[in-house]
């Protein structure tokens, strides 16, 4: 896979020599480094050459030395002349000899994608060089014992669920049988392919690339390490295990090796951590500021530097207790109006469920509380004091976020106030005020968070909180519908803006649920007196319904798991909604009816 882009100028070109082959490294880093700075050594995957790594070398090798080689049969390395002679055993020598090539004293940091990576599992998990190798990240490449393994794991259970897991890998490991055949593959090659790939990448994965000048070679030779590797290990995988700090980079919508596959691994490994990113398989071509960014936190950490928030998030500390974590471990929520009601509820959702949350609301005390009980439940949890609906303190809490706990994976745009009483009554100050909070509020979280969840390339969800008056329009409740109907739109508008981007956007519409809302609601054009009356029957109300803020949260996040655009919380939710589709005339004739929140 070739680009446009040259090296740059400090590259120094290297020949090692491992066994019968001879390998063609290219080692980068400023003139002033010296040999006790880290080094960071690439290794590409197939059908790739050492090329593949040109966006991250450059930014890499302004603080680290950098070493990227084409592995055996692939760029400007020698082939050995046999299938058997690229077997894992002699892959991980070359890793070795290229090692004490370029760091003959200390210890390197590998960093490998898709059949990189399956090498580098090897070598962290053998004698061959254990003590060489300070760190390995891993992008989109499993061991191969580890997935045979999983593989006799899913056909022993023989639960329909788990032969789901295996078939869906199945699906997306299509090409290795295609690989095998002795004719089919080498041959679309010759004819063609090389020219075609970077058409197939722009198309499938959203990359826009060259073809290598070694390009039919690489995809020729390169079919012989499945070929030599891929059956002998997945019918009869060894136990590998590692004591090297291993760090995952999983691009959730990778092509060729699906999530399902990544399960248990941390029976294998020590130290793990795992971060997400919401892109296909080439994360080094579409995402390579996150990768530098990942590579990066994690030599400097492993080096003896401090664990950054989102690496320490990311770790996941032993086998069985990521489990018990829940599937939110490893995970940042940010709840706004976290401090009652829908919002608390939702945040110790998230809690129990491993998530590291933080409560925002208006009323410290409130939100400090939220995250006390948060924290009971074994959760990190912080508490801010953040008017949602004020531009620049939100601009602030997402500065304060950004740079104390990094990109969030979940937003819930929750913070809300409600208002009732004639239109006519409402004043300006009063639609000023239900907007701040209701509208832009949701329009605060969604653009700051939002941005930095693009920027972070994980993709993510943001849950704006909206209600079933949305769709449900009455003459006592202008205001507050209005404002929900507005969070409705924008939340449909926003989905469709951040789908190609991994983001799942959620609208939630609750009916009559019993929260503290009721009791600060602002009843327009009537005396204090009166206000107090009209607060006290709303509260008895919601309270005989008796629907509370637990099943909100309850829904948000089944939501989630089950990526819906919209939820309704209640009956009277999923009738009005049934209701304004059916009959329209029907919903504005019922409009005319006195109601109250």
């Amino acid at each position: 896979m070739g680009t446009d882009i040259k090296p740059p100028p400090q590259a120094q070109t290297l020949r090692v020599r491992s066994g019968e082959v001879e390998l063609a490294i290219k080692v980068y880093g400023a003139a002033d480094q010296t040999d006790r700075q880290p080094l960071i050594v690439l290794v590409h995957g197939y059908p790739d050459s050492s090329q593949v790594w040109h966006k991250v070398v450059d930014p890499l090798s302004a603080r680290y030395r950098v070493a990227a080689y084409d592995v055996r049969g692939a760029g400007d390395s020698s082939a050995p002349a046999h299938t058997a002679a690229y077997e894992l055993d002699h892959l991980v020598a070359d890793l070795a000899a290229v090692a004490d090539a370029v760091s003959p004293e200390q210890p390197i940091h590998l960093v490998a994608h898709d059949w990189g990576s399956i090498q580098g599992w090897e070598a962290v998990s053998t004698a061959r060089l254990r003590g060489r190798i300070a760190s390995f990240t891993s992008i989109s490449g499993p061991s191969l014992d580890h997935a045979g393994y999983w593989v006799m794991q899913r056909l022993r259970s023989g639960a329909p669920g788990e032969l789901a897991k295996f078939a869906n890998q199945l699906m997306h490991s299509w090409y290795i049988g295609a690989f095998h055949l002795p004719l089919a593959a080498p041959l679309a090659w010759k004819l063609g392919l090389d020219q075609l790939w970077p058409k197939l990448l722009e198309r499938f994965e959203g990359i826009h690339t060259e073809s290598s000048p070694s390009q039919t070679r690489d995809g020729q030779q390169g079919l012989n390490l499945y070929r030599a590797n891929v059956a002998r290990r997945l019918l009869a995988p060894r136990e590998r295990r590692t004591s090297v700090p291993v760090q995952l980079v999983v691009p959730t919508r990778d092509r060729f090796v699906s999530l399902e596959l990544l399960e248990g691994i941390e029976q294998w490994v020590e130290r793990l951590w795992r971060r997400d990113v919401g892109a296909g398989h080439w994360l080094q071509l579409s995402h390579p500021e996150l990768v530098v960014r990942y590579v990066s936190e994690f030599v400097d950490f492993t080096s003896g530097g401090e664990e950054p928030a989102g690496l320490h998030r990311a770790q996941v500390r032993g086998f069985g207790e990521a489990a018990a974590r829940g599937r939110y471990a490893g995970k940042l929520a940010i709840v706004t109006g976290g401090g009652s009601g829908i919002g608390r509820e939702t945040l110790l959702a998230l809690a129990e469920q491993g998530a590291e949350v933080v409560a925002a609301d208006i009323d410290l005390a409130a939100a400090r509380r939220s995250a006390e009980l948060a924290e009971l439940l074994g959760a990190t949890a912080h508490a801010r004091k953040v008017d949602v609906g004020d531009a620049k303190a939100m601009e602030a809490f997402a500065a304060w976020v950004a740079a104390e706990l990094g990109a969030p994976d979940l937003v819930v745009n929750n913070a809300g106030i409600g208002m009732a009483g004639s239109f006519l009554d409402t004043s300006t100050a009063d639609w000023d005020k239900i907007l701040h909070v209701n509208l832009w509020g949701v329009i605060h979280g969604s653009r700051l968070f939002g941005k930095q969840m693009v920027a972070a390339g994980k993709g993510g969800h943001i849950v704006n909180v909206a209600s079933a008056l949305a769709f449900t329009p009455t003459r006592m409740l202008a205001a507050y519908a209005t404002t929900k109907a507005a969070v409705a739109m924008l939340s449909d508008c926003l989905r469709a803006e951040l789908a190609g981007q991994g983001i799942q956007v959620i609208s939630v519409c609750p009916g009559v649920i019993d929260t503290p809302i009721t009791g600060s609601t602002r009843f327009v054009g009537v005396s204090e007196e009166e206000q107090k009356r009209r607060r006290d029957g709303a509260r008895r109300l919601y309270q005989r319904r008796n629907l509370k803020p637990q099943a909100v949260a309850a829904a948000i996040l089944k939501a989630i798991e089950q990526r819906k655009p919209e939820v309704l919380v209640g009956s009277e939710a999923h009738g009005a909604r049934l209701l304004s589709r059916l009959s329209p005339a029907l919903t504005r004739r019922l409009a005319r009816m006195e109601l109250s929140l």
